[in-house]
């Protein structure tokens, strides 16, 4: 076994063998992958096989996408046939809310350029001629279904071995039977691994271990939140009707997934494979793999299967005949949200997870082409904030993963509306005054752990969502919400702001090097500011205040706690002349906006408020009330006038209270986040992670007046430069969509010309109460950016007319926000 080299995997699954053939790939062949047990071991052996390219998310649907396509490409390349059995992929709708579902998937089907077709139950019957149509209380029938005809199933440890054959030939070690037991950092900052065959060292360390990842991530002292859930699937013996098809000259059927039983089926040696996503499941191996587990299965749990089964029977009921053969019960990772985690680990440097994935054949050489661009270049090739493993925080300790896991897995084949929230683990984090918001009537939401209320239900209205992809039954409310917000004052509590604090000698050459704004050099200053990947694509956004002559005020997303803190610390200076400080927990936040705001905040700050006292996008630190020391910002996101307070933690019940004790002569209410969505939404406001991402530049998104490129250098620089040389190739616009009735844009739509070529995807939409409109917010190719351009855009399944309106529709010349 060598003793040094560049990369070492940890992990001999598909998931592993995989970032290891993208590594040798990319040319970095001084790599090598070490395996505890043998080759697919963890839970690739007992894997189904299946391939979905179904899925939600605009990231994860592409890692898919580019899986199937090199998986059937491998056999070619390597040599070796990984039994890829392209059959397609059938899913079935027996509902108008899964139809509603699917249609949304297409949107970002068709954004990514994965092939399907939405069929009728006819064209089920054709594809699918074992399957009764259904049209009884118990087998309801089937309206629609989703069809792929690139899907189907493959060999798991065939598809493991071509990779392995792949690797090795590009030069790349693979040394089994080999286990990590220790590490180190090395002077030089390299990895020490010990294992029992010996040390290796590596420049960079790849943790792909599948169930072994909390045990793993301990040697690194990570907790990652990552466990396993059993997974079942029974293997039925020979099926005579099946066998009778097949004779017939019948076609090896495509997998059939009846989402709403929640179970897939695929044929196996003329026998039968169903799988079932059961209530009940239990997570497994919290505390880490015993040593005795090995290669071995859990006992078949049929009791918890038998709904499941039965719907298959009357679904299909060649079932019915066969007998069992097997129940194959395992372990399989997954996370809280149910996407891997793929990416850099946080607060060490040069470790990186390929971890929890819980399709992980499908994933598998997704997740190990963009982790080795990742690695080999320094930043992935698409956005990844979706599998970043920083989208987590502490919160995520064992007791919530474990709860969260069990909850992911039941919900496999659940609609995945737009607006579900889930309940288990719940509350969890929660702001001061979440007792106080709940009594108001708040429907609780949750992010990144944080509780934030979506909307407050009136007296006498439900306290509850009806989930849907079309307009619900908080249309109203919410859009009573923004009223309060335009025409007198609202509060929204945004106490889960990422703070960081930034402070010494070297703190604003030091930000000004990381942004491409210009940091401010006046106290009471602000920049709205974005780091940039070295691409140019953007990374993060910070609101940056200069709160004193070497001191920094820097508030970002929410959700980006550890994304942000991570990505500031690994910046700092040697030479100890920046601080920083993670002040989240800290200070509280609440947003009071509106026209009548001034005055009411007159009535609790004493200094004055008017704009020539205190312009637009400066701030000062105050007392409010009784609390001192709070920084009161003139920004918002909602498009109004009005101001953050940013105040000491301990104030926030005072500062509560006597908002609303004096704000009742006003019209004063709570607004939650659907109401900001829809004021964001108005002005034309892009949300990071939805709107800014890597995938687009500051300039394609349209925030030129954001970016100083005389400033002096900063990350992502040259890429801007060359961009503007070879001409920016998307400009964001935003669009009145017409002829909305009940379902407006909700993001990854796509859009087209008066020719159907899709020219750009919508990355945000929402019904603009306060204009009475439909708008979607997104990005074109830059000849259809115009005012006045005329487009069409794709809501479930429908095309739209829209028009590219100009940017911020409500209120233009920005004389709320100025007042």
């Amino acid at each position: 076994m060598k003793t040094h080299v560049r990369v070492v995997v940890i992990g001999g699954g598909v998931v592993g063998v995989s970032t290891l053939y993208h590594l040798a790939k990319k040319g970095w062949t001084d790599v090598a992958l070490i395996e505890r047990a043998e080759l697919t071991a963890g839970s690739t052996w007992h894997a189904a096989g299946l391939l979905p390219l179904f899925n939600m998310s605009y990231t994860v649907g592409q890692l898919h996408k580019y899986s199937v396509d090199l998986y059937k490409r491998l056999p070619a390349e390597t040599g070796q046939d990984v039994s890829f059995h392209v059959t397609g992929n059938l899913r079935l709708a027996t509902c108008r809310e899964r139809m509603d579902e699917y249609q949304k998937y297409c949107g970002t089907a068709n954004t990514i350029g994965v092939p399907f077709e939405v069929i009728g139950p006819a064209q089920v019957k054709r594809l699918w001629p074992l399957a009764e149509l259904g049209g009884t209380e118990e087998t309801p029938a089937i309206i629609g279904a989703l069809y792929h005809p690139d899907d189907g199933h493959i060999a798991p440890a065939d598809l493991t071995m071509a990779l392995r054959k792949a690797a090795r030939a590009a030069g790349a070690e693979i040394y089994e039977h080999t286990e990590v037991t220790a590490v180190a950092r090395t002077a030089s900052g390299e990895w020490q691994l010990r294992t029992n065959r010996g040390d290796i060292t590596a420049e960079h360390i790849v943790c792909a271990t599948g169930n072994y990842a909390r045990q793993t991530g301990r040697l690194f002292g990570l907790s990652v939140p990552s466990i396993p859930v059993e997974h079942q699937y029974i293997v039925y013996d020979e099926s005579a009707e099946l066998k009778a098809y097949r004779q017939r000259g019948g076609r090896e059927l495509a997998v059939l997934r009846e989402s709403d039983k929640s179970y897939y089926l695929r044929e196996e040696r003329m026998g039968w494979i169903l799988g079932p996503y059961e209530k009940g499941a239990p997570a497994r191996f919290a505390d880490g793999v015993p040593d005795w587990f090995g290669r071995s299965l859990f006992p078949g749990d049929l009791d918890r299967l038998l709904p499941h089964v039965e719907a298959a029977m009357r679904r299909v009921p060649a079932l019915e005949q066969c007998g069992i053969k097997d129940i194959v019960n395992g372990p399989i990772a997954y996370t809280p949200d149910g996407s891997p985690l793929i990416g850099p680990a946080w607060d060490v440097r040069n470790v990186w997870l390929n971890e929890g994935h819980s399709f992980g054949i499908t994933a598998a050489g997704g997740a190990g082409w963009q982790l080795a661009e990742w690695i080999v270049e320094g930043e992935p090739g698409i956005d990844m904030l979706a599998t970043d493993p920083r989208r987590f925080g502490a919160y995520a300790g064992k007791r919530y993963v474990v709860k969260k896991n069990e909850e992911t897995y039941r919900s496999v084949f659940t609609i995945h509306f737009p607006d579900e929230e889930r309940p288990d683990a719940r509350p969890a984090k929660t702001s001061p005054v979440y007792d106080r918001l709940d009594r108001m009537g708040a429907v609780w939401g949750q992010r990144y752990g944080w509780e934030r209320a979506n909307w407050f239900a009136p007296s006498g209205v439900e306290r509850k969502d009806v989930w849907s992809f079309r307009r619900s039954n908080y249309f109203e409310h919410v859009g009573n919400e923004c009223r309060t917000m335009r025409e007198r004052v609202g509060v929204i509590d945004l106490t889960p702001f990422t703070k960081h604090e930034v402070t010494g000698a070297g703190a604003e050459a030091w930000l000004d090097s990381l942004v491409a704004n210009k940091v401010p050099t006046r106290v009471g200053r602000l920049a709205l500011s974005h780091a940039l990947t070295r691409r140019g694509g953007i990374r993060s956004e910070f609101t940056i205040t200069k709160t004193g002559e070497q001191e920094f005020y820097v508030v970002s997303a929410g959700a980006a706690e550890r994304y942000d803190g991570d990505f500031l610390r690994k910046q700092l200076p040697a030479d100890g002349s920046v601080e920083l400080r993670n002040i989240t927990s800290a200070r509280g936040c609440f947003v009071v906006a509106g026209p009548k705001s001034r005055e009411l905040l007159a009535r609790l700050i004493d200094a004055p408020l008017d704009s020539t006292a205190f312009p637009w996008l400066t701030a000062q630190t105050l007392e409010v009330g009784l609390a001192v020391d709070v920084h009161v910002l003139r920004v918002n996101f909602v498009g109004a006038l009005g101001w953050e307070l940013h105040f000491p933690i301990e104030y926030a019940h005072h500062l509560f209270d006597a908002l609303f004790d004096l704000g009742r002569p006003y019209g004063i209410g709570m607004v939650g986040m659907r109401a900001m969505e829809s004021l964001r939404l108005e002005k034309s406001y892009r949300m990071w992670g939805t709107d800014m991402t890597p995938d687009y530049t500051p300039f394609e998104a349209s925030l030129d007046r954001f970016v100083r490129m005389k400033k002096g250098p900063f990350v992502g620089r040259e890429a801007l430069e060359r961009q503007l040389e070879a001409g920016v190739p998307n400009r964001f616009v935003t669009l009145e969509v017409h002829g909305v009735i009940d379902a407006d844009p909700l993001g990854n739509e796509p859009l087209f010309d008066r020719d159907n070529r899709m020219i750009g995807r919508a990355t945000s939409g929402y019904y603009g109460h306060c204009l009475r409109k439909s708008l979607a917010i997104g990005y074109v190719k830059s000849d259809f950016a115009a005012v006045g351009t005329p487009l069409t855009i794709e809501i479930l399944g429908e095309r739209k007319p829209a028009s590219v309106v100009q940017e911020s529709p409500y209120d233009p010349e920005n004389r709320d926000l100025r007042a």
